[in-house]
């Protein structure tokens, strides 16, 4: 018996690697709740430096903050995202993905519209570039402010307002210039999107990021309870927000 229950936690927790999810239609998950199954999966996540979220429709496996075996350091998110060159671009990728979860990441409406609608590259970049600009305000009247907030938002708002700003009309999703602002939204969003969290639609016309359910439970699960994330969400806001 001890055995079939270290064959079903490993099966179990190797698939939650593979897929970073079990949704709760896969016969794995009822087989998760099994007392000594649960167990050894917790001891073989606590090993590794993972963590199972338990939510009511699925199982997600995601790393630990600290002392995870997969943890992704900057070199290997750059070996694996080539459009990502260094790592003032990964900290202002970083910005703008917090910048998309500040606004879907609102209220039960908020949620339900983006859920239906998404958000278009177009309207996540106005709202990025209002937050860049409030910040050189900030930052003008008050150096140390991002000091404080642990925020590098000089270098951040130096980047973004050196960046080539892409012709809407133009843009290539394929190709992407990689140092337009539009191109550093693409790769934003793809991050999100190899995660499972988002749907990218309309990539030839008018492309959006449409977040999944999966996104909002990780938030909830992982983040609602944490007051660096919603400071960090209060530092995201912006009036463009509503139009997005």
């Amino acid at each position: 018996m001890e055995m079939e229950a270290v064959k079903r936690a490993s099966s179990i927790y190797f698939a939650l690697l593979k897929n970073k999810v079990i949704e709760d239609t896969d016969e794995m998950y009822e087989h998760y709740f099994e007392p000594t199954t649960r167990q050894l999966v917790g001891v073989m996540a606590d090993e590794s430096g993972t963590q199972i979220i338990e939510t009511t429709k699925r199982l997600h496996l995601v790393t630990s903050s600290t002392g995870s075996l997969f943890a992704t350091n900057f070199t290997h998110l750059k070996d694996k995202h080539k459009n990502i060159e260094n790592k003032k671009y990964f900290h202002l990728v970083s910005i703008i993905i917090m910048a998309f979860l500040s606004i879907v990441d609102r209220n039960r409406a908020t949620r339900i519209g983006t859920e239906r609608e998404g958000i278009s590259f177009y309207a996540l970049e106005r709202g990025v570039h209002d937050l860049m600009q409030k910040w050189g305000v900030l930052l003008k009247d008050h150096p140390d402010y991002g000091l404080e907030k642990r925020v590098d938002m000089k270098e951040a708002y130096d980047t973004w307002m050196n960046m080539e700003v892409a012709d809407y009309q133009q843009f290539d999703y394929k190709k992407g210039n990689r140092r337009s602002r539009l191109g550093l939204i693409k790769n934003a969003m793809s991050l999100l999107e190899g995660e499972g969290l988002v749907i990218i639609l309309d990539r030839h016309d008018l492309p959006k990021a449409m977040p999944k359910s999966e996104l909002f439970e990780r938030i909830e699960y992982l983040y609602h309870d944490d007051a660096r994330y919603e400071e960090m969400k209060l530092l995201m806001q912006t009036e463009v927000q509503q139009d997005a």
